[in-house]
């Protein structure tokens, strides 16, 4: 097997050489630079004590969590035989210390204890229950098969970080394949992003309510092929009601004015979810995201300027898509800044928003959003 060497972050890492990144034998996509790096700040912010990479590969992402983060003991898993070889190998390449190889374990101890498992990662979270701050899952598609053992490997007051990769399930492509895995209703058409990260913010809820856990949402966003969310852990009966309340569900007509209840089963029928009402990001840490990306040197150039598109966004449930409310009442689409300025000389907010970027985020009623756009006209 062939290597290059990489290097994202303070990290260097070696990755094997194939002609398309889905085809080599250990996975690294370069795409997902920026979800890492804004991971390394969320942890830098949080300051968790121990974390757990638990899908690793490369191991690029529980490195740069040694490297960038002040966490004293970051724990690397795969399955995988040639994901864990290349785990060491990058460990080695990254760290000094005294190395120490116990059966499917290797332990690396210097300024931090760094720890390279090979394992089924549910195996492992089951093994060390409530042991970890901050958990980190980013499988390849649903993070759903783990969401029990996540939930009870980190503390109860502690951070899960969750991606999903299946958008094509989540934003109604596969409708079977939603209801199996998240047990809700997608929907097709422009709020398919949103409604589907918030239906994997309100399945995490789901999961936890189980175990008398809330959830506060730190931050959640779209990007590219993926949701991501940041999810902070809150223990007791009452606080996973509390985010309980916070489900409900969706309803969009063919003019594209959508509407939304909260309520664990829906008011009528044609609803999309349930899913997530609540906010999706908490404004003081968004902040403080945006000043460590600031003082990062070396994170990805597009990190920064999408933080900042997040700190500003108005944060309320769903958003009007200009071009398919345009398409929807035979209008045509017009300049974002134009509508945005009229709604709030009318005193509404309004807001870009990172779901797309033919798209706003107001608190302006559907009729004032039309009748603005019809002005433009």
């Amino acid at each position: 097997m062939e290597f290059a060497e990489v290097r994202e972050g303070l990290a260097s890492i070696l990755v094997p050489k194939a002609e398309r990144i889905y085809d080599a034998p250990v996975f690294y996509n370069p795409v997902m630079a920026l979800n890492r790096d804004i991971s390394v700040l969320a942890v830098k912010l949080i300051q968790p004590g121990k974390v757990l990479d638990a899908l690793s590969a490369t191991g690029i992402r529980g490195i740069r969590y040694a490297l960038e983060s002040p966490a004293e003991e970051v724990w690397l898993n795969d399955i995988s035989e040639e994901a864990y070889s290349l785990i060491k190998r990058n460990l080695r390449l990254n760290f000094e210390g005294e190395l120490y190889e116990e059966g499917d374990r290797t332990y690396l101890w210097g300024e931090k204890l760094l720890v390279a498992n090979k394992g089924d990662a549910n195996r492992l979270m089951a093994e060390n229950f409530r042991y970890f701050d901050f958990l980190d899952l980013d499988p390849f598609g649903s993070p759903v098969e783990f969401l029990d053992t996540a939930l009870r490997s980190v503390k109860r007051r502690g951070v899960l970080a969750v991606t999903a990769t299946d958008t094509g399930v989540l934003c109604g492509a596969y409708r079977n394949a939603c209801l199996r895995k998240y047990l809700a209703e997608p929907i097709r058409g422009e709020l398919c992003h949103e409604a589907g990260l918030r239906i994997l913010v309100g399945t995490v809820v789901r999961y936890a309510a189980k175990y008398d856990l809330g959830v506060d949402v730190l931050l959640a966003y779209y990007r590219d092929h993926y949701f991501r969310a940041f999810l902070r852990l809150r223990s007791g009966a009452r606080k996973a009601d509390r985010s309980l309340s916070k489900l409900g569900h969706l309803w969009q007509d063919e003019n594209g004015r959508f509407e939304y209840s909260e309520g664990f089963l829906p008011e009528r029928p044609k609803a999309h979810g349930p899913l997530w009402l609540g906010p999706l990001k908490d404004g003081d840490f968004v902040e403080g995201l945006v000043e460590a990306a600031r003082e990062h040197p070396l994170a990805h150039k597009k990190t920064f300027p999408f933080l900042e598109l997040l700190n500003e966004e108005l944060d309320v449930p769903f958003h009007y898509d200009t071009h398919a409310l345009a398409r929807r009442n035979g209008l045509q689409a017009r300049k974002l800044t134009d509508l945005i300025e009229i709604l709030r000389e009318r005193g509404y907010n309004a807001t870009r928003t990172h779901f797309s970027p033919k798209a706003i985020k107001t608190d302006a009623p559907f009729e004032e959003v039309l009748d603005a756009l019809k002005k433009l006209q």
